[in-house]
């Protein structure tokens, strides 16, 4: 490439779909792994959220949106959201992926937790995410704007001489580093499961983009807010094969080790209820020894390996038949509303950098997305964000010197998880987070400011400044809502990324 690139770091939903939006303009995407295989889009089983039936609306799918973020979701953006989410994903159709129809043509669509109406466009059941990252990694192939680098593992952003963003330093092995200068740099890297003992996503999503951003000067938002899947398979694997959502949409009841429905005590709406009213439920069902398991016998039966392949096959794996049994669940780290503040456009308040998908927060989500509203997303911003990229006018700031970089040991790993499980998990209180910062000071006293610390440590101390309950952040010693909703915003002084009064916090909404 004779022009400097556009540098897409990640291979998923959000970062494929901005490289191809993004046309003519020399896109090269970087992926730590094989090309479109390390990425959450291909685990994910659900659908995408678009208002596409016929008695259905934008309007409705906004109202929904907003009323799951409990306060924090800008009724705006949830807006444009709804309204472009219906053409992405037709255009995606077109592109290849096989979406499930009516025999009359119309959408086959699912309902799932807090949505009004069916709107769950899928494939296959509940094989949707590789569906959707087969056809993106045939027409990336095909593009001749995009080259595709895989196996490159990015260590961090280049800074710009006078600030901003101008690149990524990439690991060439050997202990050696390799500079990549870009006109734009785009971070689609994911979210931040793998700092969890349990979680859904891939391993390898700890959240690094986060760390990056920040030392770069970016504003870190909501970070706090981590949506806790209800209904992990508890077979003792992480990551956690899942159980999607759409089998309550069809029917299937959560039940205890007994037999008896847990969740019409609880919430009006039983099973299809909010995702964190249905996370703290069965947290609490698997806390207090009585057990929580997913009943789809009587609502799928023998229909099963037919209509939600992914899970009848993991079940069968771990010698559970769905079909006879109930499935022991779990809550796991499933999606970080939290992210990197941006635009839906992807623009950060960085010069040079932009973040789509789940490494951003956009104000979508709030602080609590609404089911099958991530793919929706990272549709809407990679189609926003290759308009802006095209519209870019001069180049990103000067390669400056690029900062030190860190990598934790797997063991000090370990133990990070297993205190983001205990004291960032689906209950919080001032106690355990206070433990959890302690925790993290330690390992980086020992192993220097790694990512994974930096970002461990963003999400604990807004959880233990949010001294309230809203969406998926529940503090036991405050579970009640403030009047005023208001999101939280974080930025890391790069100096000195180990002490806490080197963290401000500011208020704006």
């Amino acid at each position: 490439m004779a022009a400097r690139p556009i540098i897409v770091v990640g291979s998923g939903i959000a970062g494929l779909w901005t490289a191809l939006e993004a046309a003519p303009e020399p896109v090269l995407v970087l992926t730590a792994g094989a090309f479109g295989r390390q990425s959450a889009t291909e685990w994910a089983q659900g659908g995408i959220a678009a208002a596409l039936g016929d008695d259905d609306e934008p309007g409705r799918h906004a109202a929904d949106t907003v009323a799951a973020g409990a306060g924090l979701v800008v009724p705006a953006v949830a807006g444009e959201l709804a309204s472009r989410a219906v053409e992405q994903v037709e255009a995606l159709e077109r592109l290849g992926v096989a979406f499930e129809h009516l025999e009359d043509g119309r959408w086959a669509l699912s309902r799932e937790a807090a949505h009004e109406r069916s709107r769950i466009a899928r494939v296959g059941g509940d094989r949707s995410g590789a569906a959707i990252v087969n056809a993106l990694i045939g027409a990336v192939q095909q593009a001749r704007h995009v080259t595709v680098r895989e196996y490159a593992s990015v260590l961090g952003l280049l800074p710009g001489v006078a600030g901003g963003c101008s690149g990524v330093v990439v690991d060439a092995g050997g202990g050696r580093t390799e500079i990549l200068s870009g006109r734009a740099t785009v971070l689609a890297t994911g979210g931040l499961g793998g700092l969890y003992a349990l979680s859904t996503n891939p391993a390898g999503n700890q959240g690094q983009a986060l760390a990056w951003a920040a030392r770069l000067g970016a504003v870190v938002r909501d970070a706090e807010f981590v949506q806790f899947h209800p209904t992990a398979i508890d077979v003792g694997r992480n990551p956690a094969p899942l159980a999607t959502e759409a089998l309550r949409g069809d029917g299937a009841v959560l039940v205890d080790r007994e037999g008896h429905r847990f969740m019409p005590p609880v919430h009006p709406d039983a099973e299809l209820a909010p995702r964190d009213v249905v996370a703290r439920a069965v947290h609490r069902q698997v806390q207090s020894g009585a057990g929580a398991y997913l009943d789809a016998r009587e609502a799928i039966g023998e229909s099963f390996p037919r209509r939600f392949q992914a899970v009848f096959r993991a079940s069968m794996a771990a010698g559970i038949d769905p079909r006879r049994e109930p499935i022991p669940v779990a809550p796991a780290a499933h999606y970080h509303m939290g992210g990197i503040a941006a635009g839906l456009d992807g623009r950060t308040d960085v010069p040079g950098l932009f973040a789509v998908g789940e490494v951003s927060c956009t104000g979508a989500h709030g602080a609590n997305r609404l089911a099958s509203n991530s793919l929706a997303e990272a549709l809407v911003m990679g189609a926003l964000a290759g308009e802006a990229l095209k519209s870019m006018t001069g180049e990103s700031p000067e390669p400056g010197e690029p900062g030190s970089l860190a990598a934790p040991a797997p063991d000090s790993l370990d133990r990070l998880r297993r205190g983001m499980s205990a004291h960032a998990g689906v209950e919080r209180d001032e106690a355990g987070l206070t433990r959890l910062l302690d925790l993290i000071d330690q390992l980086e006293d020992s192993h220097g400011p790694a990512d994974a610390f930096v970002t461990g440590r963003l999400v604990a101390l807004a959880a233990l400044r949010r001294r309230e309950s809203r969406g998926a952040h529940f503090r036991t010693d405050y579970p009640e809502i403030d009047a005023e909703a208001r999101s939280s915003r974080l930025t890391l002084d790069s100096a000195d990324v180990t002490c806490l009064d080197r963290i401000r916090g500011t208020d704006q909404p």
